[in-house]
């Protein structure tokens, strides 16, 4: 586990111009006194993918997201920090996640807002994990909202072997141990890549569930509304992205790429809703995967989404 800010990846260009920051310029390492900003950490993670039989290569993911972040322009007023990595040693899954829970909880316990890094979709349980340990503290039955950006449920049964497929599964099971309400949306589902069953535990858990299909310019009022609906039941939301819910053309690198999946451009006013709300606490990217990458495409619109998620801080 890194703790340390590596400055080799945070380069690029040093304009001339007054107010001509960029994000390698303003990122810092964090420190224990830190003021409340946005901390990036890392889940170096490819366990989870390997057991779900995916492509391997999303344990690198996070380097290159913070690659391609680091030249963007710096348009935010409060800081952001670099918090390092949590590194998954072979198969070892349960213990990376353990550990990206222990790093998460006093993040929110600062006030600051998480953005982790992926690392396959394993990542969601272990986000999952630090958020609740945060809100138990404060609260007995939180109302919490997970809105995940997906072609997939990932409510895979996990009784024998816990994956990239099954983090919503465990985080149900966990929610009935804990007696809260498990609220889940998933967005960009493609039905070709989930089976009956699969819907069926979808339908039991009462997911709000949107089609990649039915995701398109002119239903955004709709899905707008929907997901403001969703939020108005919780007072605190988490948000997952699986970059695989993007077509194969604007995301190539990622483990299971999309032959449909939802564009950008429908994305990210999604996004903003629900970073607009003032609900939202703690959120993560999954599944790049820099091997299959091309032109920096997926690690691009990674590092666009933690800009656009971040841009009102």
């Amino acid at each position: 586990m890194s703790t340390e800010m590596d400055r080799t990846v945070w380069q690029g260009r040093i304009d001339p111009e007054a107010n001509s920051d960029r994000w390698h310029q303003r990122i810092e390492p964090l420190t224990v006194k830190a003021i409340p900003g946005c901390a990036l950490i890392g889940f170096a993670s490819d366990a989870g993918v390997a057991r779900n039989r995916g492509r391997i290569g999303a344990a690198e993911g996070p380097t290159a997201i913070r690659q391609a972040l680091a030249p963007l322009a710096w348009h935010r007023q409060n800081p952001a920090y670099d918090a390092g990595n949590v590194r998954c040693n072979g198969d070892a899954l349960e213990a990376a996640q353990q550990a990206l829970a222990e790093r998460l909880a006093p993040l929110l316990d600062a006030g600051h807002l998480p953005i982790v890094l992926g690392g396959g979709h394993e990542v969601a349980y272990a986000s999952w994990c630090g958020l609740a340990s945060h809100l138990a503290r404060e609260e007995s039955c939180p109302q919490v909202g997970i809105i995940n950006l997906d072609a997939h449920f990932d409510l895979r049964d996990h009784a024998h072997v816990r994956s990239s497929g099954t983090p919503f599964s465990q985080i149900a099971e966990d929610c009935q141990t804990r007696g809260w309400p498990f609220r889940y949306a998933c967005l960009g589902v493609s039905r070709s890549a989930n089976t009956q069953a699969l819907y069926q535990r979808a339908e039991t858990l009462n997911v709000m569930v949107r089609e990649d299909r039915d995701m398109h310019v002119a239903a955004l009022p709709e899905l707008q509304n929907d997901i403001k609906a969703f939020m108005a039941q919780c007072d605190y939301l988490y948000l997952t992205i699986d970059l695989d819910v993007l077509p194969a053309a604007e995301a190539p690198g990622v483990s299971a790429p999309a032959a449909r999946g939802v564009s950008l451009a429908l994305l990210e006013p999604l996004i903003e809703t629900v970073r607009d709300s003032g609900k939202l606490k703690l959120a993560d990217l999954a599944e790049l995967n820099p091997t299959f990458d091309i032109d920096q495409r997926t690690a691009r619109v990674a590092a666009r989404l933690v800009h656009l998620l971040t841009l009102n801080g």
